[in-house]
């Protein structure tokens, strides 16, 4: 279902508005890719092999087998979910407000809110 022209305005303000309050966090959630196909298939393989691992210990009843399976797939599915770059770091730095802020572009839907609530 596709958004009207006065959603896609309001989604495109309060995107602006996340750039300008917090874009360190909104560059780390850009930053972020898909898995890798490699890493997709490696990461299945190893889940298979950690599921034949576990019907194996079922089989033999042996209890060790059945922890290393699921340990196997278990790694299996993280390598599989994981993306290729790995996570940014977060710096640790203090944010210091500027001393003459401009107005914010999701400013006007905060007023018009804060307004119907009464405030």
């Amino acid at each position: 279902m596709a958004l009207s022209e006065r959603e896609q305005k309001l989604l495109e303000e309060m995107e602006r508005g996340l750039y300008a309050s917090d874009a360190d966090f909104a560059n780390r959630v850009a930053q972020r890719s898909a898995p890798s196909a490699k890493r997709l298939i490696g990461g299945t393989a190893l889940a298979v092999i950690g599921l034949s691992i576990l019907l194996f210990a079922v089989i033999i009843q042996f209890a060790i087998f059945g922890v290393i399976g699921f340990l196997v797939v278990l790694t299996g599915l993280v390598v599989a979910s994981s993306s290729a770059t790995g996570t940014p770091t977060v710096s640790g730095g203090s944010r210091q407000a500027s001393p003459k802020a401009p107005k914010r572009p999701g400013a006007s839907f905060e007023e018009r809110w804060d307004r119907r609530r009464g405030l």
